[in-house]
């Protein structure tokens, strides 16, 4: 509760005018004061009536790429049994507050406001709840209560067409390249068994160690297992002004382009942060939700000198995949070594440097460089590649 500066005159004017009336015997002066003193309480017994209203939020859609238009309706009822309703209101959108109109909102009566939510930046953005301010004929005293859910827009990094991903680390008749002799379709992990699961595939001696069904799950290396490894270090990003970094836009932007380009083709890909992050496409082919979720949410906040280390550390010791795509900046190439190291574990190794080229561009040590400037250039150098 917040008494203006209206408020605080009058509750002074008040304290002086009953004061002086009682002091030196002016019985009309304690009359104004005690009336002042009257209108100022009133006022705030006002202002702490809490409005009877219903809010109702709905997001369309609540997740998009940077750039795509999003919409915000809230759908707000006057439930209270006695007038109309008056009332300022604000709603929070991100960083912005958003003026909603309540004017002589009748009882049972309802209106509905809608706003556009700005996605000109990739992040998550944060809605609600509504700010309602109440206040009294006098503008003695305000009251700013928050009422009505919250809800989030996750505005996704744009992704660029890509039209190649790599061939896998084998090959079968129902792989993805043609002419190979066997099929390499092997063993990958134990799982439970679920209602249309084949009995043939139910691993009968864990079944009985466990008490409960468990089965086979079997991968066609054929197809590759994407792990794409976002640098998301404040170091890798010289160019980082405190709010944003266009360069690590636009490694976002790659990792989404990846995450696309292999939800197309149905391949198994996992996205994990140096920070720590990881989300992945799991058995569940073309969800891509939770990777882009994650994109959205990236942001530099690790100073960890050590996470790189104990993300290869982690990659090295889970191989959650045969295919490594490891996006940084230019200020992480001293580091390269720790990504390269990781070419025994994993058969395939790329590294993604993004920014502006620099007089003394690192050397590939091995493994497969992609340079760019940018996203659009990431992709064009991605379907450049010839071979893996």
């Amino acid at each position: 509760m917040l008494v203006t500066l209206r408020g605080w005159g009058v509750a002074a004017a008040g304290a002086v005018l009953l004061g002086s009336g009682f002091l030196f015997g002016y019985p009309e002066l304690a009359v104004l004061g005690a009336i002042a003193l009257t209108a100022l309480l009133v006022a705030l017994l006002h202002a702490a009536l809490r409005p009877e209203l219903s809010v109702k939020r709905a997001v369309d859609p609540d997740r998009v790429e940077r750039g795509d238009s999003s919409r915000v309706t809230l759908t707000i009822r006057n439930t209270g049994r006695f007038g109309a309703a008056t009332l300022l209101a604000n709603d929070r959108c991100g960083t912005q507050t958003v003026p909603v109109p309540l004017l002589r909102l009748r009882r049972g009566k309802q209106t509905d406001v809608s706003y556009p939510v700005p996605t000109h930046r990739r992040g998550v953005v944060a809605v609600g709840p509504l700010q309602l301010t109440r206040r009294d004929p006098l503008g003695l005293v305000s009251f700013t209560r928050g009422q009505g859910d919250t809800g989030q827009i996750w505005v996704y990094p744009k992704a660029h067409l890509m039209q190649s991903v790599p061939a896998g680390i084998s090959r079968s008749l129902d792989g993805r390249l043609d002419r190979v002799p066997h099929g390499a379709i092997t063993f990958d992990a134990l799982r439970e068994y679920v209602i249309g699961d084949e009995l043939r595939h139910v691993h009968w001696r864990t079944s009985a160690k466990v008490g409960e069904l468990m089965v086979r799950e079997h991968v066609d290396t054929s197809l590759p297992r994407l792990v794409v490894l976002l640098d998301d270090r404040l170091g890798s990003w010289p160019r980082f002004d405190g709010i944003t970094c266009d360069e690590f836009e636009s490694a976002c932007e790659a990792a989404a382009s990846i995450v696309s380009a292999a939800m197309r083709d149905d391949l198994t890909i996992t996205l994990q942060l140096v920070s720590g992050g990881a989300a992945s496409s799991g058995r569940v082919r073309g969800m891509a939700r939770g990777l882009l979720d994650l994109l959205a949410e990236a942001d530099l906040a690790s100073r960890d000198a050590e996470a790189l280390v104990t993300a290869t550390n982690r990659l090295r010791q889970h191989r959650p995949g045969d295919t490594l795509i490891y996006l940084t900046g230019t200020g992480g190439h001293a580091d390269l070594a720790l990504v390269t190291g990781l070419r025994g574990p994993f058969p395939a190794v790329a590294v993604g440097m993004l920014g502006p080229r620099v007089p003394n561009e690192p050397e590939s040590l091995g493994v497969l460089m992609l340079r760019a400037e940018d996203g659009p250039e990431f992709a064009s150098v991605w379907d450049g590649v010839t071979r893996w």
